[in-house]
Formats: structure tokens, C-alpha cells, sequence
């Protein structure tokens, strides 16, 4: 574990760092997750298996009344700057899982931003009621600033990012790793996998953050697949080169559909176009339909992070092959692992776990 910490370096000292570099600070307690470069393999197959078994354990009454024990001590403050409905949700489900109180602004017009206060202040504020903050912002960066505030502060409290502008999604890609785990644990898990991601990848943070997260996996192929104007930035590319990961960029799904193991969908993210671009762009041929299924390996999986428009026909909705509803699903097992992480009471659940074997 690093023994680095945010309260030793200056504000824009911190913001200069590399994403790798900045990992680096968010290992130490108050454990903030805030960028997926602070996680290791190790770290990744801990929160999955802890996800798993919190959720046999909360199978029955007598297990999802204990899990309700936890963290019945400490509150949560829910503070979503930017429209949200899954993660908020998600979030909010793994609060309750585990009986952490939760408090939440959903709209920063109804909190004293209105009367020009600063969202550094808002969040200082919120600290005072609260021992977690989970956040999701429009601003890159934001939630990084408010960890490193908090490390300034006499009471520095844990900050988990759930959305920070269009660079990182964590926990999105926390709940897709344990969706691949998942669906690959009887076929040699996630290494040596081919991952295809689809659709509007310059702007899709979830891409970025779980690409990285597979580069900590070995033999690991990553196909791009997107129009030139939607293609990933090469500052991913660039990170992929460094840890000998292999990848393909290229406009021709029909030619990736075989190949993979695992197809990650994404939408066009046009919330973030400033003159009505993505209009223009044609994605006609990103996008998949009952008949792509005869093409693609009988075992592959298609992903999402929700919400679609028309680049899943629903017409496979049922089909073993589509995931991403138990995706969504997984992502309240995940946060509850990783909020229970965050206050170093998972132990308590493997004791749990160990001596009454829960319902698989």
C-alpha cells in the first residue's frame, strides 16, 4: 500500500500528475475511489468475491438482516449534480443493503449554489452531516478536487466518484468487470478475452475507465469500434501502449462481431455536444439486431451501460447472450462491496460467510 498522501502535495502540484500517478494517493484510509488507475488485479477479485457473497448472504432474512447491521452508524450524503437514475439508484440500494442512512441533493438549484455558493463549499458543508459522500458531477476532475479538499480538512471523510464529467466512471467499470467475471467464471475468467467496444467511445467514460481496468488482466485484446469522429482518444491508446495491452482500432463491426467474447454497446453521449455534432455523424453500422447473433461466438456476451437508444434492437432482450440488464443489476452488489471496502468492514462478512455457508 503507498503511503502517499493528498495532504502533503499542493492542489495543482496533485492536479499535474499523471492518471497512474494520482492512483497512487487513493490507497491509503480514507480509501476515496475516484479514477480506476488506483485499482489492482488484487483489489478487483476482492471486491468481485465480496460482491458475490454479500449477495448469497442476502438471500434470506436472517443474512440481509444482518448485512442491515454494518453500517447502521454511519450516514451517506447522495450529492448527483448531473441527471442520474441507475447510479443514483444503485448507490442508494447498496446504502440501504448494508443500513447506511442516506441524505441527497439530486439537483444543485435546490441547495445553496442557487444563492452563488461554490460546489467546494456545498460539499464542505455536506461533510458535516455525513461519513461518505458519493458524487457525480458534469466537471472532470471535480470529484478529485473535493478528495483533495477533504484531505485539507480537520474531518476527512471517504469520497466515491460516480460520474466526473466525460473522463471516469468507476464504479461503472467496477460493475462491468464483475459482470465479466461472471459470465466467464467457467470458461477461464476475463484473461485472454477479446473485448469489443462499440459506439461513442471519445466521449464515453465508462469506456475509459474499464479499459484500463482490463489491461491489469493477461492476453487481453480490445477491439474500437466507432465512426473516425467517435473514435477513443489517444491518451487511452496511449496508456493501453505502456502496459502491453493489445488493441485494434477500426470502423468495421461486421469484422470484430466474430471475434469477440464480449461486446460492449454504448450510445451516443450528445449531452456533451456544444453545436448539435453527433446529428451528422452516421452510426447506422454500430449498432446490433437478432440476425447479428448467428454471427457472433455462441458464448459471447453484449454489454451496456445504459441507458440505449436504437443501438440494441430489443428483440434480444431474452436472449442468453444479452447481459446487460444482470449488469445493471450487479452494479448494487459491487457498490455495496466497495462501500463496506471503504470502511474496512468486509471482514465481517467473510466471518459471516465462512460460518454459516449462505445460499449460492
Amino acid at each position: 500500500m503507498s503511503d502517499k498522501k493528498l495532504k502533503d502535495l499542493p492542489w495543482q502540484d496533485f492536479k499535474a500528475l499523471s492518471l497512474k500517478e494520482k492512483g497512487e494517493y487513493f490507497l491509503a484510509p480514507p480509501y476515496h475511489t475516484l479514477i480506476a488507475q488506483q485499482f489492482t488485479r488484487e483489489k478487483l477479485e476482492e471486491l468481485c468475491n465480496l460482491a458475490t457473497r454479500i449477495k448469497r448472504i442476502n438471500k434470506r432474512r436472517e443474512g440481509a438482516n444482518f448485512l442491515k447491521t454494518l453500517l447502521s452508524d454511519k450516514r451517506a450524503m447522495l450529492y448527483f449534480a448531473q441527471p442520474s437514475s441507475r447510479t443514483y439508484l444503485s448507490f442508494n440500494a447498496a446504502c440501504q443493503i448494508l443500513g447506511l442512512d442516506t441524505m441527497d441533493v439530486r439537483d444543485s438549484s435546490t441547495s445553496s449554489e442557487v444563492k452563488g455558493e461554490s460546489p467546494e463549499d456545498s460539499l464542505r458543508t455536506f461533510s458535516s452531516y455525513a461519513d461518505l459522500i458519493i458524487m457525480r458531477h458534469p466537471k472532470g476532475g471535480f470529484a478529485e478536487r473535493v478528495a483533495w479538499m477533504m484531505a485539507h480538512t480537520k474531518r476527512e471523510i471517504p469520497v466515491l466518484n460516480a460520474g466526473s464529467g466525460a473522463d471516469q466512471h468507476p464504479t461503472q467499470a467496477l460493475l462491468d468487470i464483475y459482470t465479466l467475471q461472471r459470465s466467464f467464471e467457467n470458461s477461464g475468467g476475463i484473461d485472454g478475452k477479446h473485448v469489443a467496444f462499440v459506439g461513442d467511445l471519445k466521449r464515453g467514460r465508462t469506456v475509459r475507465s474499464l479499459a484500463w481496468l482490463l489491461t491489469l488482466y493477461k492476453n487481453m485484446t480490445l477491439y474500437f469500434v466507432a465512426p473516425e469522429a467517435l473514435q477513443i482518444s489517444d491518451d487511452i491508446l496511449e496508456l493501453l501502449d505502456t502496459a502491453g495491452t493489445k488493441y485494434e482500432v477500426t470502423p468495421d463491426f461486421a469484422s470484430v462481431m466474430p471475434k469477440a467474447d464480449a461486446i460492449y454497446m454504448t450510445r451516443i453521449q450528445d449531452e456533451w455536444d456544444m453545436q448539435n455534432e453527433s446529428s451528422e455523424i452516421d452510426i447506422s453500422d454500430f449498432s446490433i439486431r437478432a440476425e447479428h447473433l448467428e454471427i457472433m461466438k455462441e458464448s459471447a456476451i453484449i454489454m451496456h451501460p445504459l441507458p440505449r437508444r436504437k443501438e440494441i434492437c430489443t428483440d434480444i432482450d431474452n436472449e442468453p447472450q444479452a447481459v446487460y440488464w444482470r449488469q445493471m443489476r450487479n452494479g448494487m452488489w459491487i457498490r455495496a462491496a466497495l462501500i463496506l471496502t471503504t470502511f474496512g468492514r468486509q471482514g465481517e462478512v467473510n466471518k459471516y460467510y465462512d460460518d454459516y455457508k449462505p445460499v449460492k
